[in-house]
């Protein structure tokens, strides 16, 4: 097993401290740095970008090729950290008694946890899984002071963890898990642009994040959290097949051939696309089409008739209708104001 104790005062001399055991390199642009490790303990990156409203993103893309344990002191440094694990799982326990045992975040697990000052919280990474896990680091006081003027809204079990800026009470939720979150940690990974305007980007994403896990924790204190019969990997299977929606979005799916392609009933198919998107899968289908129309419209030459049929439809009628009423224009005045604007500039 790799041991490595950090005792750290930001969460830049956190990953430093972890480049010193498992090597590799660390480099920065715009802000973000990336330790990039690839030997005999681990192939993989560490990112971090870190924020003057007291917020750190903490992001592992990793796969470690023995046990990993990492010991943290508190003393220096304790935010309150959101986890989410889109990939693989890890582990973790507060370090006051020996015989206590890890606890496992799994996939697609929302988990907030905070120390107290001196404690120390231990991290555990399994041997060979591919680790992919977005930790949101918050920092009480400049949180405080820039961000947190609605405290108030918060349950008062999170909102009290805010508040504690001594550090003087330890904090654990494990929640359900929540596959919305998972497209919005997968946005962050696939922002393309460059320089000041992606870390911008980068930052909105982390809000969105953050908010959710508020908005989740606060739903399951009051025992509000959504209902499902469908288990964790039913949900997954809806999930893959709303992504292969959207890169067959000219096919006519019907909810008779979804279901025999997934093995899931009709109504496990509608009750799982009414939880993740709040839509049936009809609605989510037109949605996804009129999404991408709109994007054709806006950036390319395409005509709308040529809109029409690659998106799957085939009365132009129906599609202007549907269209309007979902965006307030008609496909042509939406086309006419983009190139009015373009003009314009």
């Amino acid at each position: 097993m790799i041991q490595i104790k950090v005792q750290a005062q930001d969460t830049a001399e956190s990953v430093e401290q972890i480049k010193n055991v498992l090597g590799g390199e660390i480099e920065e642009q715009w802000g973000q740095h990336a330790l990039k490790v690839s030997n005999s303990k681990a192939k993989g990156s560490i990112r971090f970008i870190t924020f003057d409203w007291g917020v750190s993103l903490l992001e592992l893309d990793i796969v470690f090729f023995d046990e990993v344990l990492i010991e943290v002191d508190t003393s220096d440094y304790n935010p309150i950290n959101f986890y989410y694990c889109l990939e693989g799982y890890c582990g973790h326990k507060f370090g006051y008694q020996p015989e206590d045992k890890i606890k496992i975040m799994e996939q697609f697990q929302s988990v907030i946890l905070t120390n107290r000052d001196g404690g120390v919280m231990d991290r555990y990474f399994p041997k060979d899984v591919k680790i992919s896990q977005t930790v949101i680091q918050v920092r009480r006081k400049p949180f405080l002071r820039k961000r947190l003027n609605q405290g108030e809204e918060l349950n008062k079990k999170l909102y009290e963890v805010f508040l504690d800026t001594d550090h003087e009470k330890v904090f654990a939720y494990y929640g359900s898990y929540n596959l919305k979150m998972a497209e919005v940690v997968t946005a962050i990974k696939k922002v393309k642009t460059k320089g000041m305007i992606r870390i911008m980007m980068i930052e909105g994403l982390v809000y969105q994040i953050l908010s959710m896990h508020m908005v989740q924790h606060n739903k399951e204190v009051l025992d509000k959290r959504p209902q499902t019969s469908l288990l964790k990997r039913e949900l997954k299977v809806v999930r893959n097949f709303a992504k292969k929606i959207e890169k067959n979005i000219a096919k006519d799916f019907s909810l008779e051939d979804i279901s025999a392609e997934t093995g899931l009933t009709q109504a496990k198919l509608q009750e799982g696309f009414k939880l993740l998107y709040n839509k049936t899968v009809t609605e989510y289908i037109r949605h996804a089409r009129l999404e991408l129309a709109r994007n054709y419209i806006a950036t390319t030459e395409m005509n709308i008739s040529e809109v029409v049929y690659s998106i799957g439809f085939t009365s132009r009628s129906y599609f202007s209708k549907i269209f309007k009423e979902k965006f307030g224009l008609s496909p042509s005045e939406f086309k006419n104001n983009k190139k009015s604007a373009q003009v314009g500039g």
